[in-house]
């Protein structure tokens, strides 16, 4: 028996294929909507995928559930209480799942959703279990939050969460693997969680939350009081995920445009998601256009900023970068990817189409311009527990996820200089900013660079400028 875990870096995701190498069959657990590295494992182990385990609705991505069954004709699995509606095999807390000589036992944990279910794995030929895959019920020295169906579920779900925990704490012999769905990075976690992607029972009884608190209502009280804001795309995955994804088939190529088809598919409104490299992006850009630097948070970012699906375009200079960010916006149900500017920044400047800029400075230059009184106007669009840890006296304070919003609130009469943590989402709200017409300048470092060369700095309590969201995400 062979579990091969697959980390998704921009989501936390991870995600499972078990073979069993002596029936030649394999059962993936959570699947990612891109499947082919399922399908390339399989092959890789001599094995066929027989059954698709789901442990519950996602919240943060589209499943790749009904993806892989039409690629391999693998069965399903998933919660009764799921309701989901194309074809699976409802499974209950206690029933069985039998994959070649691999057994999984259904426990159900409620608690990260209502539906939510573990697998529990027996190794063939042994009565003792192996390990259990825990979606977003155990997570490594953390759990899955229990806030993302609403308030009114927030509490009986806490409660619900707590009582899960201990169930698999309590009765589980310590040696048992948890492999969990949610990692590093995911905004599934209630709190701060592991970079390492899988833990142990014994482990878990030393450091979980549910086993470090005196009762139930401790751990409610504790869980809660670390909730925070999560992605804006996430309110369609669950709808998205009960009903069933479109099937792809095969990541679609967008096709390529010209400057002159870009530009009036601009004019009438389409946005231009331009990754290239930030500073490249503020030496020479389209004007209206928003830079989200490729990297693996490329799709969080424009699943945050942009509305849900929009029909958009990319500016994306290589084939590979491309690709990149079509499986990632995909990922997150952005399917409507019109194309991308054939030939890149170079063939819009050959068009004779007009071109913008912005400044790019560090945060000493930063201070010696607000040093000489300068008008200039600090916008920091760091997460709300940053400001609390530092930020410079005077500047207004926004997450770069509310800044669209915010835009009308912005001084019109002096320069904006953008901060973050490392230049990131500086560069984020510096091109929204500039599509307004405004002036803007990119400070790249950030506010902990700021603190670290003793500049003036405060941590009062004051009511920000610009009220701000309570967002938490790993980025920089």
């Amino acid at each position: 028996m062979q579990i091969t875990q697959f980390f998704l870096d921009g989501l936390g995701h991870q995600s499972y294929l078990i073979a069993d190498d002596q029936s030649g069959i394999a059962v993936v657990v959570d699947p990612r909507r891109d499947v082919a590295i399922y399908l390339e494992t399989a092959q890789r182990t001599g094995t066929h995928i027989t059954h698709i385990l789901e442990t519950h609705l996602h919240n943060d991505y589209v499943t790749g559930a009904r993806e892989l069954a039409a690629c391999t004709g693998a069965t399903i699995v998933a919660s009764t209480n799921a309701c989901l509606a194309y074809e699976h095999q409802p499974v209950r807390d206690g029933d069985w799942v039998h994959a070649g000589q691999l057994r999984f036992q259904v426990l159900a944990t409620p608690g990260h959703t209502p539906e939510h279910v573990s697998y529990l794995l027996y190794e063939p030929g042994s009565n003792k279990p192996y390990a259990v895959f825990s979606g977003g019920s155990l997570l490594v020295g953390s759990a899955g939050r229990t806030d993302l169906l609403g308030p009114d579920l927030t509490l009986p779900l806490t409660r619900q969460q707590y009582r899960s925990l201990r169930r698999l704490l309590d009765t589980l012999p310590a040696q048992v693997l948890v492999y969990p769905t949610h990692g590093a990075g995911s905004f599934c976690v209630a709190s701060s969680v592991s970079p390492t992607r899988y833990t142990t029972i014994a482990q878990e009884r030393l450091v979980n939350p549910a086993a470090s608190v005196q009762d139930e209502d401790e751990f409610v009280r504790q869980q809660i009081a670390g909730y925070s804001a999560y992605p804006r795309y996430y309110a369609a995955m669950r709808p998205i995920n009960q009903q069933g994804p479109r099937i792809l088939g095969k990541i679609p190529e967008p096709p390529p445009l010209t400057p002159r088809i870009v530009h009036e598919h601009m004019r009438t409104g389409t946005p231009l998601v331009d990754g290239r490299p930030r500073t490249a992006f503020a030496h020479a850009h389209i004007p209206g256009s928003l830079n989200i630097e490729l990297d693996s948070s490329f799709s969080t970012y424009a699943g945050w900023i942009l509305p849900f699906n929009t029909p958009l375009l990319l500016l994306i200079e290589d084939e590979a970068g491309r690709h990149e960010a079509t499986v990632q916006l995909i990922r997150i149900g952005y399917e409507q990817i019109e194309g991308y500017l054939q030939g890149g920044i170079m063939a819009w400047k050959a068009a004779e189409l007009p071109l913008g800029h912005f400044e790019h400075i560090d945060v000493a230059e930063l201070y010696r311009r607000l040093a000489r009184h300068e008008p200039l106007t600090v916008l920091d669009v760091r997460r709300a527990d940053e400001w609390r840890t530092g930020y410079i006296p005077g500047s207004l304070r926004v997450h770069v996820a509310d800044l669209a919003g915010q835009l009308d609130t912005l001084p019109r009469d002096h320069p904006i200089a953008t901060i973050c943590a490392a230049g990131y989402r500086a560069q984020i709200a510096a091109s929204m900013i500039a599509a307004t017409g405004r002036q803007v300048i990119a400070v790249h470092g950030g506010v902990p660079d700021w603190i670290a060369r003793g500049f003036p700095t405060t941590t009062d309590d004051a009511t920000p400028l610009v009220q701000p969201d309570t967002t938490t995400h790993a980025h920089p």
